[in-house]
């Protein structure tokens, strides 16, 4: 059975990755009563990592699909958090984007709403939440771009 979530996803055109494995002594998300703390989710599509840095190698539409995609994992983190019931997601608390960017890049908000449309566009008002986007002068992998996130669950 489909649930409201799932179909959203499928009528987006949208398919979640797995969930990706911890790359170092960590865990992909801790629950704590009724918010779900989500590791950062670095920049990864089908092809593999998608690296660069904002302001020197890469457009701004690059880092904003590079977020989007940080965003899918982040859903399928949640997804296993939840038991695989999407449903029980009430609220996206708050995202914090990290971009790696040139030194002089300073649309950093503009990348990181790839992460923010795409939760509002899955999760509707209650995909709406408080936010921060920060350049960074690396990132881990050479990625795009990292984001970690807080949610509540029923």
């Amino acid at each position: 059975m489909t649930n409201a979530i799932e179909a959203r996803l499928t009528e987006l055109g949208l398919s979640l990755p797995d969930a990706p494995a911890p790359a170092a002594n960590y865990v992909p998300y801790v629950q704590s009563g009724p918010l779900v703390f989500i590791s950062g989710q670095i920049s990864a599509g089908p092809d593999g990592l998608i690296c660069g840095k904002l302001g020197g190698d890469l457009e701004l539409e690059a880092g904003v699909a590079a977020a989007r995609a940080c965003g899918l994992a982040l859903i399928a983190q949640l997804r296993a958090a939840c038991g695989g019931d999407l449903t029980r997601v009430t609220r996206v608390v708050k995202l914090t984007g990290f971009v790696n960017c040139a030194p002089d890049f300073t649309d950093q908000p503009k990348v990181v709403n790839g992460c923010s449309d795409l939760m509002v566009a899955v999760f509707g008002e209650a995909g709406r939440h408080a936010r921060a986007a920060v350049g960074a002068p690396s990132l881990p992998l050479g990625v795009a771009v990292e984001i970690e996130g807080v949610f509540e669950i029923a």
